[in-house]
């Protein structure tokens, strides 16, 4: 039965994987037919919407001493993001209020208004927010714990940023929308990812409020992926990703320095030049840059596998997903939610930060005859947008 729902990100234009999942479900649930709403903060790169006249105004902390208030009155739930989202919930009037990536910018004072409405409030996590006032549970690169077993460190450590401020307002916001507060007004978490779930719970979040719903591809891309033959594959491997510490590309290129066989990286970051300067002498090693859809889905079609090397809490990185839905297997790291993504027959995980275990993986990889029609077919199934439709609806249900 088709339902009212409005859609909530901070951002209303594809900036990041939060406001592309946010857009691609929007699509989604209008071609099941459902009745959907969007709301977000006014932007200058902000997409057309019929609701653009009721998001939020927009707020900077890159300013003076003025704007910083006002970012900081929207961080607590202050001014005037109230008011702009209550006129819509009196003009739309949802049944499912879904949340995605809303601190800072927006705020989650919208799950206790749309609770108090009587809608049911549903919330994907897109990183470790709830658990982490910096986000992604990580310092100096590696993973951290601190914040969510019980000892603190955001301020200790100036995690936002490395600067003792902008922690401060983290450690304010975290405060005042703890775990009590917010578990009061959402009905469900959900979590990509069955490692985050468990995150979830190990940061005192109720068992039956956790629910686990994978990503799905964005249909033109799986269209892409689906159609392109990968019936012959070079003699490579690959990398799609950012260039940056907690992406393990350090250990990937120690690695692949030791392996031999020709790696080839598309993506950038803030390592890109050091990386690029200091394996200049490896000819087996090629960076791409950036490519389009069409050239990400040519090089993960054709290579014989692909790498996760990451050393972080990865969550549900589509970097594996559109690997396996190109038939791709992966060689990724024992961290987060990349094991769940990957068996004995569509990869080989080795233990995160180890470039010989990588490297050995690596050379086991490109050595073995990979059944590719059966991984991309039995991926595309499982990440496809209709079965991800027909999980969320459920939630949406409950």
């Amino acid at each position: 039965m088709a339902q009212k729902i409005l859609l909530v990100n901070k951002f209303y234009y594809p900036r990041g994987g939060d406001c592309v999942v946010m857009m691609n479900t929007e699509s989604l649930l209008l071609s099941a037919g459902h009745d959907v709403a969007v709301y977000a903060m006014q932007y200058p790169e902000t997409v057309d919407s019929p609701y653009k006249k009721y998001f939020a105004p927009e707020v900077s902390f890159a300013g003076g001493v003025k704007a910083k208030i006002q970012g900081l009155k929207r961080t607590l739930g202050l001014g005037d993001i109230t008011a702009s989202f209550e006129r819509l919930l009196d003009d739309f009037q949802p049944q499912v209020v879904h949340l995605h990536n809303i601190h800072s910018y927006l705020s989650p004072v919208l799950a206790k208004i749309a609770k108090q409405r009587g809608c049911r409030v549903v919330w994907t996590m897109h990183d470790y927010k709830l658990l982490c006032p910096a986000y992604s549970c990580t310092r100096g690169g590696h993973p951290c714990e601190l914040c969510y077993s019980g000892k603190g460190g955001v301020l200790k450590h100036r995690c936002m940023k490395g600067s003792l401020a902008a922690s401060a307002i983290a450690w304010l916001e975290a405060k005042k929308w703890n775990r009590k507060v917010l578990e009061q007004y959402t009905d469900a978490f959900i979590c990509p990812s069955a490692f985050m779930a468990q995150k979830m719970k190990q940061g005192g979040f109720s068992p039956e409020k956790v629910k686990v719903l994978c990503n799905f591809v964005d249909p033109k891309k799986l269209a892409l992926l689906r159609d392109t033959d990968g019936t012959q594959r070079g003699d490579y491997y690959c990398y799609v990703g950012r260039l940056s510490e907690e992406k393990g590309v350090r250990t990937l290129l120690e690695a692949a320095a030791q392996s031999g066989h020709e790696l080839r990286i598309a993506g950038g970051g803030p390592l890109e030049d050091e990386l690029k300067a200091k394996y200049a002498h490896c000819s087996h090693i090629k960076f791409l840059g950036h490519l389009d859809a069409q050239g990400v889905t040519s090089l993960l079609s054709q290579a014989k596998c692909s790498v996760m090397p990451s050393e972080c809490y990865e969550n549900n990185p589509l970097g594996v997903i559109e690997s396996l839905c190109a038939g791709t297997p992966v060689v990724g790291a024992r961290i987060g939610g990349i094991p769940e993504l990957i068996d004995a027959e569509t990869g080989i995980t080795f233990p995160s930060g180890d470039a010989q275990a990588l490297a050995a993986g690596i050379h086991e990889a490109m050595g073995r005859q990979w059944q590719h029609a059966a991984i991309k077919a039995a991926a595309i199934n499982r990440f496809s947008p209709e079965s991800h439709q027909s999980l969320l609806e459920n939630i949406y249900k409950a």
